[in-house]
């Protein structure tokens, strides 16, 4: 298996194998988020084992690994679709216990599944605000803001520098462009972190150039990102760091210019054991 990337010479937080509720990084931030020693299994089946991560403000983190390594597993654990076996989360400090994904949203935890969650009949601003649609009138008698939901869609996919207009049906939209819908949907939340399966998978050259390009902008904005994906060339050209999971197990947290693709593979396969 062969990747190609390309390194990027940034300025990267110090990170440390244990933390405690007031750590600071290098930058003398609170880390957004913290999962300290994470464990989970299901059954017989251990599908994390004592991994812990820290995640910045503004800091984008590339998740890799196998199939099976225990990616899909951590992220859901993060969004609150599963509760960990052992181990902390906290955010900004606060540790807290994510029942579901109601629970992670309020805490500030948007999720951008592989497959976007989005309706193909329906207009780019309905998508947004799917579920949290926007009422106007008094009691029983309201109606939907239309108006109010054009004007609020169309500022966050020009906060998000995005081509896609409001009214544009999602069925005829490219993978950039309905990957900036799903993106807008976390700004509602006033997201602190978000995570993203996938994004640039099965789509086009330019179009991946159109999602990196969505995820610098909410890193310019302040927001994390952890980005899980197998592409190599995306992760080194957008993160700041990469985290490396094997069997479950972390086996690496690097910043992307103290690393190279062809470590990050060995790491992967096990032909490098941890780093």
């Amino acid at each position: 298996m062969n990747y190609i990337g390309v390194r990027r010479d940034n300025t990267q937080m110090g990170i440390a194998h244990q933390w405690d509720l007031n750590s600071l990084d290098t930058a003398g931030r609170s880390p957004v988020v913290e999962i300290v020693g994470v464990s989970k299994h299901f059954g017989s089946i251990q599908a994390l084992t004592d991994v812990s991560i820290s995640l910045g403000a503004g800091e984008v983190v590339g998740l890799m690994g196998d199939n099976g390594a225990g990616k899909s597993t951590l992220m859901r654990i993060i969004a609150g679709n599963f509760r960990p076996s052992q181990g902390t989360i906290a955010i900004e400090g606060r540790p807290v216990v994510l029942h579901n994904p109601i629970d992670a949203r309020r805490e500030g935890i948007e999720i951008v599944y592989q497959d976007l969650a989005l309706c193909d009949n329906l207009t780019a601003a309905a998508n947004v605000f799917l579920g949290r649609e926007l009422r106007i009138g008094f009691g029983p008698f309201q109606v939907l803001d239309y108006a109010a939901m054009y004007r609020r869609a169309g500022a966050l996919f020009k906060e998000l520098k995005s081509e896609t207009r409001p009214r544009d049906l999602v069925q005829q939209m490219s993978g950039g462009q309905r990957q900036a819908v799903a993106i807008a949907r976390t700004r509602l939340s006033d997201a602190k972190i978000v995570l993203m399966d996938e994004p640039t998978a099965a789509i086009s050259v330019r179009q991946v150039a159109e999602v990196l390009n969505l995820i610098r902008r909410l890193r310019e904005q302040g927001i994390a990102v952890v980005l899980v994906s197998h592409r190599m060339p995306d992760v080194f050209t957008v993160a700041d760091r990469v985290v490396v999971l094997r069997r479950g197990q972390k086996v690496a947290d690097k910043a992307v210019a103290a690393t190279s693709p062809e470590e990050v593979t060995g790491l992967i396969t096990g032909a490098i054991e941890r780093a």
